[in-house]
């Protein structure tokens, strides 16, 4: 199965580092992660990702740590 996670950053200059250690450590579960830009122009203040990841007992792990990001929210589907 395939997991999708749909991630809201807040504050992204303050939070994307917290955000990619999170998600190194969990790098071998990642398939795919795209990063949206709503301003071309100049780095906007928050962050929206996608993450494709492989479902297994870590799925739960990594998004309990996403979640441990103040003000980060996430939506998610199953495949």
């Amino acid at each position: 199965m395939t997991v999708i996670f749909g991630i809201k950053l807040p504050n992204r200059i303050s939070t994307s580092p917290i955000f990619q250690d999170i998600i190194s450590k969990y790098g071998c579960i990642i398939r795919t992660r795209i990063g949206l830009h709503n301003d071309c122009n100049m780095c906007s203040g928050h962050g929206i990702i996608l993450l494709e990841v492989v479902e297994n007992s870590d799925v739960t792990h990594l998004k309990k740590a996403l979640l441990s990001i103040d003000g980060i929210t996430i939506d998610s589907m199953t495949l």
